[in-house]
């Protein structure tokens, strides 16, 4: 296992997550978000886990928690000088999500492109370079391991030019143990397009397929991706897709206060 790519920081926290697995796995309230640690319930996981490691890493994800209890863990991290970065959540699932992505995946490619091989080799050329498409697009890419599923069911959807240099990416995987109440939703994204090919609808093609895969091979009863609320293309996109915004639930990150938005 590894293939952890980014800044060094980056790097550090990818192994942190990594390296913790299989607690993360057989732990009531943890989660597995990839690029850092992180829970879906911080009562469950308990707030002596989330403290120690906001102490050791400097950051913390939260998934699906419902939006009426953010203000409280919001005052909670403040008293530590953490903020909380903050995600919408977008939802569908099999009745919603799949026919709308399917219909945008049956008109096919744009012309001159073709669908990639998923990547096997946490450390390989091909890993290494889809990483580096989704690094140059703005988002902290996961490691090589987590890309290739050594840590868990997931699906990696890459599109290349005719030589086969990738120009466009997306991922899904399982973020929820069995314990959780989430344990069957997909999540979805590091959805990526080299600036050489965009205006073609080629991330909406990428995303829907990333979408119908994780129902068809992944078996998920749904899917989920997060937006920022001012992202406006992206949130446009996940919609053409089917799904569907739930203001019910929110996605944050713990991350100390001087220090910049860890993704975008």
């Amino acid at each position: 296992m590894s293939g952890y790519f980014g800044t060094e920081e980056q790097q550090r926290l990818q192994k942190i997550a990594e390296e913790n697995v299989d607690f993360i796995n057989s732990t009531p309230g943890a989660c597995q978000i990839g690029r850092i640690m992180g829970c879906d319930d911080p009562e469950r996981l308990g707030w002596e886990n989330v403290e120690r490691v906001l102490d050791r890493d400097g950051a913390f994800a939260f998934r699906l928690i419902p939006a009426d209890k953010i203000e409280g863990i919001r005052g909670r991290l403040e008293a530590r000088n953490f903020r909380l970065d903050m995600w919408d959540l977008f939802v569908g699932d099999r009745d919603s999500a799949l026919p709308a992505s399917e219909e945008i995946v049956s008109h096919g490619l744009p012309k001159g492109l073709v669908l990639l091989e998923e990547p096997v080799e946490p450390e390989g050329e091909d890993t290494l370079r889809i990483q580096n498409l989704i690094s140059k697009s703005g988002i902290v890419p996961f490691s090589g391991s987590m890309l290739v599923g050594e840590l868990g069911p997931s699906y990696i959807v890459a599109i290349g030019d005719p030589l086969g240099k990738p120009v466009s990416a997306a991922f899904g995987y399982f973020p929820h143990n069995r314990y959780s109440p989430w344990r069957s939703y997909g999540w979805g994204g590091l959805v990526s397009v080299d600036p050489s090919q965009r205006g073609k609808g080629l991330g909406r093609f990428v995303n829907a397929m990333m979408v119908v895969r994780v129902f068809g091979k992944l078996n998920a009863s749904h899917v989920y991706e997060l937006v920022s609320a001012s992202n406006e293309p992206s949130r446009r996109m996940v919609q053409s897709c089917g799904l569907r915004h739930e203001p019910l639930l929110v996605c944050a990150m713990a991350i100390s206060r001087e220090r910049e938005r860890y993704t975008r």
